[in-house]
């Protein structure tokens, strides 16, 4: 039977690689997802969880650990955060490029410099075209369950992916997790069946020099199978509510019926864009919300379709592409490009560095997107001694000095 816990969305999602049978976890420890790969240990070490658990130097040396467990037929997890997300990244493009379905959890929190523990979603979107995979979880239950989901379509498709969690806001807050039977995960999530394994007794190459002739059809082959994930997602968080109780899609919408006001989020800051949007409602302003779940692969015919005939749509990001914009206001802005009943997209940039996305900022943005006659790539909201905004244009240019550049 399914049990009912108060944990924390780190201990949600050793949760989901318990469940999810994975048979090798390399852990390297980095604030604030430590306690992923803690619990993971105990897990491990108590016998609870049948499987390899391996310490290694580096996130870099995690990710080879798993590319290595993957390739001899194994389900390997492993979950990082900020710098050691990318420090991964050579060997997240080689997951990708080896055709394994590996799994991983990011914490997400701030790049450095300056040094910062705290939210923000740039360290796992600077990973975007690297090939894999992306779900951005709202709550621990989600921390849990989308590794679940994700492991089901991963193996499918033999791609990896990860699983988004906010840090501290989501990666260090106690909610009610349902643990699923192991049974029903079985059933959902059969034992992992590699195409290839490696076996001393059959050697074969494998990342050996592909010349001008074959990898392009190889880089083709990631990018039609990264597509066909994109409807193996629906089709897997459907049966995911059929065989353990919740339904999951790549989009999810909330009083979108008659909105003429969309507020586009993701992760965990959506619960309280959720909130400002009823209180919109409340004082008589059609506002509904549109929460993106799945990042990789983009679900475009889905965002075309809910945001037609809008009359505007707010997308608050919280991280930003230096010298564009938001990413997923990015995203969306190529999505509706060319519709002939596209609404203008308004790009607000909130929360980095872990500061707080509150009711009242969603609120704010609400206040300014009514009046707001031209969309704006990128408006800042939050930054001290400025109000909701572009980039500032009112300085001459001119070199700055090293103080200036400091402030």
């Amino acid at each position: 039977m399914p049990e009912r816990l108060l944990l924390t969305g780190n201990h949600a999602a050793a949760y989901g690689a318990m469940l999810s049978k994975a048979e090798v976890i390399s852990a390297y420890p980095i604030t604030p997802q430590t306690m992923i790969v803690e619990l993971l240990s105990e897990l491990t070490a108590s016998g609870r969880m049948p499987a390899k658990f391996i310490t290694v130097e580096s996130e870099h040396s995690a990710m080879a650990a798993c590319v290595g467990a993957s390739s001899a037929g194994a389900r390997a997890y492993t979950a990082t955060s900020g710098q050691g997300l990318a420090l991964m990244h050579e060997m997240l493009h080689w997951a990708v490029g080896a055709r394994l379905p590996i799994v991983l959890t990011n914490v997400s929190r701030a790049m450095a410099p300056g040094w910062s523990i705290w939210c923000d979603q740039n360290d796992i979107l600077s990973q975007r075209d690297v090939g894999w995979m992306m779900l951005f979880a709202e709550s621990v239950q989600e921390a849990q369950d989308f590794i679940i989901w994700m492991y089901r379509v991963a193996e499918q498709v033999f791609l990896p992916g990860m699983v988004g969690m906010d840090a501290f806001i989501l990666s260090h807050t106690a909610e009610p997790l349902i643990v699923h039977d192991q049974d029903a995960v079985d059933a959902y999530l059969p034992k992992f069946e590699p195409l290839y394994d490696l076996d001393p007794a059959q050697p074969r190459a494998y990342g050996g020099l592909v010349n001008r002739d074959h990898y392009f059809e190889l880089r083709y082959k990631i990018y039609e199978n990264m597509d066909r994930a994109g409807q193996l997602l629906v089709e897997a968080g459907e049966e995911f509510g059929d065989v353990l109780g919740h339904k999951y899609t790549p989009l999810e919408g909330y009083l979108l019926d008659d909105a003429e006001y969309v507020f586009v989020s993701a992760g965990a800051m959506t619960s309280n864009v959720r909130q400002a949007v009823r209180d919109m409602r409340e004082k008589g302003i059609k506002a509904g919300l549109l929460r993106v779940i799945a990042f990789r692969p983009f679900p475009i015919d889905g965002i075309r379709s809910i945001l037609a005939g809008r009359r505007k749509v707010a997308v608050l990001d919280r991280n930003m592409s230096a010298g564009h914009s938001g990413i997923f206001a990015e995203e969306i802005r190529s999505a509706l490009l060319g519709q002939p009943d596209a609404p203008p997209v308004y790009g607000y940039i909130v929360g980095i560095g872990g500061r707080d996305v509150r009711v009242e900022t969603a609120m704010d943005i609400c206040d300014d997107v009514l009046v707001r006659e031209e969309p704006e790539m990128a408006l800042f909201v939050g930054v001290k001694g400025l109000p909701i905004g572009p980039l500032r244009k009112d300085a001459s240019i001119r070199p700055l000095q090293p103080l200036e550049v400091m402030r």
